[in-house]
Order: C-alpha cells, then sequence, then structure tokens
C-alpha cells in the first residue's frame, strides 16, 4: 500500500510538472509576433494590418512595407477580397489624408501591383477611376468596384501560369487593370 502511495505521489509530481511547463510554454506563445522585413509571413502580415499592430521596420529601422515577392502573390491574392477597414498601412501619410477607409483587400491589391511593378504602385493603396482629376475621395472606387479589381487581379494571376507566346493576343495579358476604368494614382 505504501508503495501504491509513493507511486501515486510522484505520478502527481510529475503531472504537475508537466502542467507548469505548459503554462510557461503558453504564456510565451502570447508574446507580440514580429513580422521578418526580409521573410515575411503574409497570414501575419494580414493579421497586424486588421488589428492595426503592424509591427515589421526595415533593416534601417523604419516601419516599410515588408520584401514580398512574386512567390507571396497566391497568397496576397486571397485576401484581396477582404473590404475589413484597418487602421493604418505602411505607406506615405498620402493615403490616409485623401480621406476614405483603407480597405485590407485594396492594399493587398497594391501589395500586388507593387510586386509586379518592382516598385511602389502608387503613394496609396487607393485606387481611382481613370477619369480621376486627383486623389480626392469623390474619384475612389466603391466595394462592388474593389472587389470587381481584385477578380481581375486573380484573372491576370492565373494567366501567369502559361507562358506567352507569339500567338497570345491579348493586349491586356500583362495589365490586370486594363479596359476596367480603374487605376493606381
Amino acid at each position: 500500500m505504501k508503495t501504491l502511495c509513493n507511486k501515486l505521489h510522484i505520478f502527481g509530481q510529475t503531472m504537475l510538472l508537466v502542467f507548469f511547463t505548459l503554462s510557461v510554454l503558453s504564456l510565451g506563445s502570447c508574446s507580440k509576433e514580429t513580422l521578418d522585413y526580409n521573410h515575411p509571413d503574409v497570414g501575419l502580415f494580414v493579421k497586424q494590418l486588421k488589428a492595426g499592430k503592424y509591427s515589421t521596420q526595415s533593416p534601417d529601422g523604419l516601419s516599410n512595407m515588408p520584401k514580398f515577392t512574386s512567390e507571396d502573390i497566391e497568397e496576397l491574392l486571397k485576401y484581396a477580397e477582404d473590404l475589413t477597414a484597418i487602421p493604418a498601412f505602411p505607406l506615405a501619410p498620402v493615403s490616409y489624408s485623401a480621406g476614405g477607409k483603407l480597405r485590407l483587400g485594396e492594399c493587398i491589391l497594391w501589395t500586388v501591383e507593387t510586386i509586379r511593378l518592382g516598385n511602389n504602385a502608387s503613394m496609396g493603396c487607393k485606387m481611382v477611376h481613370t477619369d480621376a482629376e486627383n486623389y480626392e475621395g469623390i474619384y475612389f472606387l466603391s466595394d462592388e468596384e474593389v472587389l470587381d479589381a481584385a477578380s481581375r487581379y486573380r484573372r491576370w494571376w492565373e494567366t501567369r501560369k502559361y507562358p506567352r507566346t507569339m500567338w497570345t493576343i491579348d493586349p491586356c495579358y500583362d495589365e490586370p487593370l486594363c479596359g476596367s476604368g480603374y487605376m493606381w494614382w
């Protein structure tokens, strides 16, 4: 009987140690997640944007766009139709001063366009109509138009899977917004 009590006591202590270890590990996982500037994770980037806690820095210490590449486009496009309003996006202040809400999907499309071009698509992550005279809210796209732009970018990306040949006739082959009436300012 005494050995059984000793075994139960040892088992209880072991379980207490396991519980304590798991508790410490779970508390450690609640720490702030940091986005790697040179090798960013799309999911973490989106999570931080939605929470208003975007927190990556370039090697210079500035809060910049992480270095996404064409390998990230497919993952980025998964969020292109998300019209959630986000509090901030890592761009020039003109993005915010022009008015209108920042929509996650539209800013994700800006990120994709920036990858496509190899430089910033525009000074802000809001598209405007092609007849826009300036960067005012009256020229910004509606939610439905942003969804249309997202489908155009998705279609553009899908055509990238097939190489362009001398028989490719599509004049919009490498222009996602071609014929849409939308543009980046």
